[in-house]
């Protein structure tokens, strides 16, 4: 286990509420809606430009990631972070709050929050509870378009807060991290089909534990305790105390686990961006594992 002081994860709707109400919102404090969902069902821009925090820019994360990659939700370069979180009005001394409008009160935010501290910045924090909860208690919103004067951000590559195809493949060998796939049971399993994608079947990596992001999370929707996520961590026999790699379709639930492990004191857990999605069409079949009836 690593003991350090910590950045705080979370912040609090009541936390960043006074802070909307005293102006707060500024060159020092970015508020981010990094809101995405599957295509056909909501509009996650649109939703934004209706109503958000006062104050918050919408992160698109569809505009923030490697587009020249086949594989899913894959990180960009420096450059390009860099470029796009400076036009957001965040340089390297910015407080960032993430959050989104999921219903479950988090979804894409933790993968942000991953991103910021990726690319050398650990002064980044996801609202506990999402938008979800900012309106269940009545917080103030406003459809008034943020315009931030752009910022210069300079962005280092953590490397040892991401993992590619190689390593992982490596480690099937080696041994040294513990692989734990974020994704709910049935998916894991392959008893379950992959939503929203053709020609990928559900399972896991070979030797992956399962330990579903939802479970990470209250139902009203704000992450558990640290006593709660220490617990799930030893029931789901998951070492805190060893090094992890954490894993799911494209990389996005995957930093649940990495911002649950966080919040129990444990900061250097590691995401493999390419998961399930880059796996299944890169890896030997011999380490696909499913009980689907592929």
């Amino acid at each position: 286990m690593v003991h350090q002081a910590l950045f705080r994860a979370l912040v609090s709707t009541k936390w960043l509420a006074e802070s909307v109400r005293n102006g707060k919102v500024g060159p020092s404090l970015r508020v981010l809606d990094a809101s995405w969902y599957s295509p056909g069902t909501r509009e996650a821009r649109k939703e934004y430009l209706e109503r958000h925090v006062p104050g918050a820019s919408f992160f698109d994360i569809e505009e923030c990631r490697d587009n020249s990659s086949p594989y899913e939700m894959m990180l960009p370069s420096e450059a390009g972070f860099a470029a796009y979180v400076g036009r957001l009005g965040i340089s390297n001394s910015t407080h960032v709050v993430v959050y989104d409008g999921d219903k479950l009160g988090s979804f894409y935010a933790p993968r942000v929050w991953w991103m910021f501290r990726v690319f050398g910045h650990p002064t980044v924090s996801v609202l506990n509870g999402g938008f979800l909860n900012w309106l269940k208690e009545g917080h103030p919103v406003t459809s008034e378009p943020t315009r931030p004067e752009p910022a210069v951000f300079k962005a280092s590559l953590d490397r040892s807060l991401v993992r590619t195809y190689e390593q992982v493949l490596e480690n099937l060998k080696s041994k040294k991290y513990q692989l734990v796939d974020s994704r709910p049971q049935g998916r894991y399993l392959g008893t379950e089909a992959e939503p929203d994608v053709v020609g990928l079947e559900s399972g896991h990596i070979r030797g992956a534990l399962n330990m579903p992001f939802t479970e990470l999370m209250t139902k009203d929707g704000f992450e558990k305790s640290p006593e709660e996520l220490r617990a799930m961590f030893q029931a789901k026999k998951v070492d805190l105390a060893k090094p992890i790699i954490a894993t799911c379709r494209k990389g996005v639930t995957a930093c649940h686990l990495a911002l649950s492990a966080y919040l129990c004191g444990k900061p250097d857990v590691a995401v493999y961006d390419g998961s399930w999605f880059e796996w299944f069409h890169r890896a030997p079949r011999e380490t696909l594992v499913s009980q689907g009836k592929a």
